[in-house]
């Protein structure tokens, strides 16, 4: 079952969450225990968007103990915005720090028997090397409703 929700509890006056509006989440399971969900909540005070993805980890159910985190500002949108309106065939995002390595991927792919885009966000950390990656396709629609989030986005952040 493939399912896109937006989660209306994400922002609420006594949530500790107050400064995020509600997240567009895209939630991929799959029979085989190895779908994902990758979630984008934009924060205002921090004037980021942030990414999160989680693995699969039972039916319906994800592992967001175990999520990956990465935070975007303006230029990181730039990238994905361009990918989706066909600027560019992908975009490739990578953030380094003294904890770990993450990257985010958007690919668009030509094969009519497999969904349009592939979409992936990773993180290997410094001290182990340990590496998680949490990767879901994109059908169309999800990813123009993606754009136009992301657009949104880009116009909060600037606050115009």
């Amino acid at each position: 079952m493939n399912q896109t929700v937006i989660d209306p509890t994400a922002s609420t006056s006594e949530s500790p969450r107050a400064s995020r509006t509600p997240d567009y989440a895209i939630y991929k399971p799959n029979s085989r225990g190895s779908g994902g969900v990758i979630r984008f909540g934009l924060n205002r005070v921090k004037a980021a968007l942030f990414v999160d993805a989680a693995s699969q980890s039972g039916e319906k159910q994800f592992d967001w103990e175990s999520k990956i985190t990465m935070k975007w500002g303006l230029s990181d949108l730039g990238s994905v915005l361009a990918a989706l309106q066909g600027r560019q065939p992908q975009a490739k995002l990578f953030h380094q720090s003294e904890k770990a390595n993450s990257a985010f991927e958007l690919t668009r792919r030509e094969d009519p028997e497999r969904a349009p885009w592939l979409m992936s966000l990773s993180r290997q950390d410094s001290a182990d090397k340990s590496l998680r990656k949490v990767t879901i396709p994109l059908s169309h629609g999800e990813a123009a409703v993606l754009e136009t989030a992301l657009r949104a986005a880009v116009t909060r952040l600037l606050r115009w």
